[in-house]
């Protein structure tokens, strides 16, 4: 502490203080997290100055104006450093000289978790020329520059000034000769890791309200979110909540637990989880909140008196499994609307026939619908076939399922797919009616469905399969801007699932026709209803609504004591924690178990770079030709081959086609 302390005044009763905000949003959408958080820290503030970087909806404008005292909207440039800079300039210094305080906060955070009051009232008695909510250690080498020091800094996402610094000639001194700031790193060397050091080495004197040396990492804020709201911070970063799962997991980093902690002081968790959904990769936010529900089979939060309007939309093509289909539907705790769609007249007669025999209490209307159309399968059937129902605003959540065979994976293959999902969704009436309660609880809960299949087929690592650059076009048509994660995009892997209807309205909204989709003979990646599978979180995630997967507590049982063995037998070759073994493997390509030269070429990628681009070069020639030998010489990998590209049963069938 510098000896000038005990010269410096406290904030004064009745003081002024002024809070320039910095928000940023890609949309320039205003989530309820920041309306929260500034109609909470009006009472502290004579004015709230807002930076927008960047774009502001009218929606967004419509929320802060009743909340703050200036909205200024500038170009998104420089970060919030450049936000700051050009923000006091706006201003003005004889505009500020009128205060007493000022906070340069920004809207990386929630809050508050804590009340303010503690804070302000005992940040307002402390002897300083500026203070900081948070801080980060120091740090050798610096992690940045990897040499020299990372000086320990208050972070910036909340640091208050006093009038004895921001109206001398060095904070003047310090903003005017502000370098460009171009990226994320340039942010960290020249403002925030800069400012504490350099203030402080001219004299200047601070604290820290929650100061890291009470704490065991280097960053609180980030590593140990639980133990700063245990003792009274207000605020909760949002980075843990959609940061590198890897890097959690290195750290045993739990962003669930500090959610669940923020939920036990009375924050309201569905603020976290709508605005994460919406600015960050879906995998990564449902891995990193623990976004999977493991349900038993006894009822222990369905709200009966409360009961949910629901519809099951079915696509039943295989009528054999028509009675199985009806009894996961008898699950459902109340009455709930069915809509079948079929392809023929014929098949509907037998489906009706089941109906009259399959006697359900809770079964309310039901429409049997023949399609003029196999376009899409079930999903043509969705979209086009059962449009009016998905629009009609006479639900809060449908299922959709349908009578998934998957023949050309073989019988135990398809048999387990089919299971995986539907007893996943409505296993027993308990299970079922637990399912319908996570919808009654959250509003932001948008659609629910089982895990990533993993068992008998090969999704993990490669889910997005040959549909990547499709999903991507679809999306820019659509306006779906949510980032998409990788190697694996968060999906209803079978399609099968439960939504909340407004949550798909980007999809289902469309005015899809049955020439969309290819004919059954070319249902295949690349095809419009395997784009659509993929991107139902994502849609639903732009407008958002978060997703959660669902699983009964057998299958969790099934699937983790696989998994576990699968990846014990993957690591044993490659050491480290996962983090480093997928550095490694991404390092090293794509050509691990590509046989002998696939481990050359890795090799050569890691060992001795120089001369990759030269073998990397002839690889695919030398692959083509080998494949073509090995076709005309080998039947077994010939029948293999073939068998890749068999068509299904299903996709053989004549369409009843009238387009």
């Amino acid at each position: 502490m510098s000896e000038r302390a005990d010269q410096l005044a406290t904030y004064p009763a009745g003081g002024r203080r002024v809070i320039f905000y910095l928000f940023y949003d890609p949309q320039g959408i205003v989530d309820d997290y920041v309306a929260y958080k500034l109609e909470r820290l009006r009472p502290f503030a004579e004015h709230i100055f807002v930076v927008v970087n960047g774009q502001l909806s009218d929606q967004g404008r419509a929320r802060l104006e009743p909340l703050v005292d200036t909205i200024w909207l500038r170009e998104n440039v420089g970060f919030d450093v450049w936000g700051y800079k050009k923000a006091l300039e706006e201003f003005g210094e004889e505009r500020l000289a009128a205060y007493d305080e000022l906070i340069l906060m920004n809207y990386t955070w929630f809050g508050p978790v804590n009340p303010f009051e503690p804070v302000f009232e005992r940040m307002d008695n402390a002897r300083v020329d500026f203070w900081g909510m948070t801080e980060h250690a120091k740090q050798v080498p610096n992690p940045f520059t990897r040499r020299g020091v990372l000086p320990s800094h208050i972070q910036s996402h909340w640091i208050s000034v006093r009038r004895s610094m921001f109206l001398s000639d060095a904070w003047r001194a310090y903003w005017r000769d502000m370098p460009p700031i171009v990226s994320y790193t340039d942010s960290i060397l020249s403002h925030e890791s800069r400012f504490t050091d350099h203030f402080s080495k001219l004299g200047f004197t601070y604290e820290v309200a929650f100061p890291q040396r009470n704490y065991s990492t280097w960053h609180p804020a980030f590593y140990d979110a639980e133990a700063l709201l245990e003792d009274g911070c207000p605020a909760l970063k949002r980075r843990p909540f959609f940061h590198d799962p890897l890097l959690l997991d290195r750290h045993s980093i739990i962003a669930r637990r500090f959610a669940e902690k923020a939920d036990a002081l009375g924050y309201p968790v569905d603020m976290i989880w709508r605005n994460i959904a919406r600015s960050s990769q879906p995998k990564a936010f449902n891995t990193n909140a623990a976004m999977l529900e493991i349900m038993p089979d006894t009822a222990i939060s369905y709200d009966e008196t409360a009961p949910l309007r629901v519809a099951v939309v079915a696509h039943i093509f295989y009528v054999e499994l028509t009675r199985e289909m009806l009894g996961y539907c008898a699950s459902l705790p109340s009455e709930y609307d069915l809509f079948i769609t079929t392809v023929d007249e014929s098949s509907a007669r037998v489906i009706r026939t089941i109906l009259d025999e399959v006697a359900d209490p809770h079964r309310g209307r039901v429409d049997v619908r023949v399609l003029p159309s196999n376009r899409g399968r079930d999903m043509g059937a969705f979209f086009v076939g059962c449009a009016d129902v998905l629009r009609s605003d006479d639900y809060d959540v449908i299922f959709k399922i349908h009578s998934k065979k998957t023949v050309q994976e073989g019988k135990n293959a398809g048999d387990l797919f089919r299971r995986h999902q539907m007893m996943n969704l409505l296993n027993s009436p308990g299970y079922a009616a637990n399912l319908l309660g996570l919808f009654q609880h959250e509003p932001g809960l948008g659609i629910a469905y089982a895990p990533t299949i993993h068992i008998g087929y090969p999704t993990l690592g490669r889910g997005w399969f040959g549909n990547k650059d499709e999903a991507e076009k679809l999306s820019e048509r659509l306006g779906i801007h949510v980032p998409f994660d990788d190697p694996t995009p968060l999906a209803p892997y079978g399609c099968m699932f439960a939504f909340r209807p407004e949550a798909l309205r980007l999809l289902t909204d469309v005015e899809w026709t049955y020439k969309d989709y290819p004919s059954p003979k070319n249902h295949k990646d690349g095809s419009v209803a395997h784009v659509q599978e993929r991107l139902f979180s994502y849609a639903a995630a732009e407008l958002g609504f978060y997703t959660k997967t669902v699983a009964t507590t057998r299958y969790a049982a099934i699937s983790h004591t696989s998994l576990e063995y699968k990846l014990d037998r993957i690591s044993a070759n490659v050491q480290g924690y996962a983090i480093d073994q997928v550095h490694l493997l991404d390092a090293s390509g794509d050509f691990l178990g590509g046989g002998p030269v696939g481990y050359a070429l890795a090799y050569m990628k890691l060992r001795h770079p120089r001369w990759y681009p030269l073998m990397a070069a002839v690889h695919k020639p030398l692959r083509s030709i080998y494949r073509g030998t090995r076709y005309a010489l080998d039947p077994a990998y010939r029948r293999w081959r073939r068998s890749e590209r068999a068509t299904p049963v299903e996709d053989a069938v004549d369409e009843m086609d009238l387009l």
